[in-house]
C-alpha cells in the first residue's frame, strides 16, 4: 500500500467563518462534531485547499476570506506530503502566495497535491446526477493530479480552446470569410486533446471492473458499468480525428461561437443494468455510484504516487440507509485508509468504525478538543 499522507498541524486565519484556529491532528485522524453552519465543511475546505490550491467547492479565492478581513492564510504541516510545511495566502485583490518548505512556488502547478486528500460529502451526488461538466471535472482532477503529462496537456488544451473561441468571436463580429485565425489553433487542440482522450479512456478501461465490483459490494444488485462517452472513444488516431472534426465543423462553430468537437464535450456514462443513473437512478444508487467514484479517485492517487491520501468525510452517509453505510465503511476498511477527518452534526451519527478517534467540537468557527 505504501506510505500514508498525514497532516500533523493546520493553522487557519480568516478563512470562511474561521477567524483563528491552530489545530494539531492525531495520527489516525479526528471526528469533528458540530451543527451545520458552524465550520465543519469550512475545515474540510481548508485542508483540501492544499490539493488544488483553490476551493474544491468552486468558490473564488476572494470569497473565502472572512467578512471584514483583508486576507486569508493557511499553513499545513505533515508527513508523507510533497512538502513538510506549506502555506497559502490570498488578499482582497486576489493576489495569491504559496510557499513550500519556506520557498515561494514559482508556479501554482508546482504546489498541486501538496496535501493529498479525497473528500466525500452528500454533494458528491452531483458527480452522477449533475451535468457532464461535473464528470469531466472529476476526470480532469483525478488524472491531472496523478499524471504530469495529463496536467500539461489539459493546460495547453484549455488555452488553445479559449484562443480559438476568441478568434471565432472576432471573425463573427468582422463578418470574415477567411477563418485562418480560427484554424490556427486547431493543431494544438488536436495534439493536446489526443493526450486527454487517450488517458481518459485508459483510466476508464483500467477502473471499470473496480467500479462494478465496489458497487456490488455496497449492495447494488444490478450490473454497474462506467464508460467513456465520447465520439473519440474508439478512435485509433484521436489526434487526426479531432483535427478532422474541427475542420469539418469550423464554419458551423463560427456561426454558433462554440467549439463543438473535442474532449471538452465528453462525458462519463454511468449505468445500472444498462439504465442511465443520471436520469433514472434512485437517490441511493446515485449516492452509491458517487462514493465509488471517490474510492476510485483515492485508489488512482495511491497507485500513481504510492501514497494513501487523507480521507475527508463530510457527513458523507447522511442520505444513505444504514445497510449501505455499513457496507461502504466495510469497503473503506478492506481497501485500507490512512488518516481520516470525519465531520458529523451529532455524536450519534459517528460511524462505528470511527468512534475511537479523538473528538473536537466546533461552534461558530471555534474548535475545541474533548477530554479523552
Amino acid at each position: 500500500m505504501g506510505a500514508a499522507a498525514r497532516l500533523t498541524a493546520l493553522a487557519v486565519r480568516d478563512f470562511r467563518n474561521i477567524a483563528r484556529a491552530d489545530l494539531a491532528f492525531p495520527a489516525a485522524g479526528v471526528v469533528v462534531v458540530g451543527e451545520n453552519g458552524h465550520g465543519k465543511t469550512n475545515l474540510i475546505e481548508a485542508i483540501a485547499y492544499f490539493r488544488l490550491m483553490r476551493s474544491q467547492r468552486g468558490a473564488r479565492d476572494r470569497d473565502l476570506i472572512r467578512f471584514g478581513a483583508p486576507a486569508f492564510h493557511l499553513e499545513a504541516a505533515g508527513e508523507g506530503l510533497r512538502a513538510r510545511r506549506a502555506t497559502a495566502a490570498v488578499d482582497r485583490s486576489g493576489r495569491k502566495k504559496v510557499t513550500l518548505d519556506g520557498g515561494e512556488a514559482e508556479k501554482l502547478t508546482d504546489a498541486l497535491d501538496t496535501v493529498p486528500s479525497v473528500s466525500f460529502s452528500p454533494r458528491d451526488v452531483d458527480l452522477v446526477a449533475g451535468a457532464p461538466a461535473e464528470r469531466r471535472r472529476y476526470l480532469d482532477i483525478t488524472l491531472a493530479l496523478t499524471s504530469r503529462a495529463y496536467l500539461g496537456a489539459l493546460r495547453h488544451y484549455r488555452g488553445a480552446l479559449a484562443r480559438r473561441n476568441a478568434a471565432m468571436r472576432e471573425a463573427g463580429r468582422a463578418g470574415r470569410s477567411d477563418l485562418s485565425s480560427v484554424a490556427a489553433w486547431e493543431p494544438a487542440l488536436a495534439e493536446h486533446g489526443a493526450v486527454l482522450v487517450t488517458q481518459r479512456r485508459a483510466w476508464v478501461a483500467e477502473r471499470a471492473a473496480s467500479f462494478a465490483d465496489q458497487c456490488a459490494a455496497i449492495g447494488e444488485r444490478g450490473a454497474a458499468t462506467i464508460r467513456y462517452d465520447s465520439p473519440l472513444a474508439d478512435e485509433e488516431d484521436p489526434r487526426g480525428a479531432i483535427a478532422a472534426q474541427l475542420e469539418r465543423q469550423r464554419e458551423h462553430d463560427v456561426r454558433r461561437l462554440v467549439t463543438h468537437a473535442g474532449p471538452h464535450r465528453d462525458d462519463l456514462a454511468l449505468a445500472i443494468d444498462g439504465h442511465d443513473l443520471r436520469t433514472i437512478g434512485s437517490a441511493g444508487q446515485q449516492r452509491t455510484a458517487a462514493i465509488v467514484l471517490r474510492l476510485l479517485e483515492a485508489a488512482t492517487h495511491r497507485d500513481a504516487a504510492g501514497v494513501t491520501p487523507i480521507l475527508l468525510l463530510d457527513d458523507p452517509f447522511a442520505e444513505l440507509d444504514r445497510r449501505r453505510s455499513d457496507r461502504i465503511l466495510d469497503l473503506l476498511g478492506a481497501v485500507g485508509t490512512g488518516q481520516c477527518v470525519v465531520c458529523v452534526p451529532r455524536e450519534d451519527e459517528i460511524p462505528a468504525q470511527y468512534t475511537g478517534l479523538p473528538r473536537w467540537r466546533v461552534r461558530d468557527g471555534v474548535f475545541a478538543a474533548e477530554a479523552a
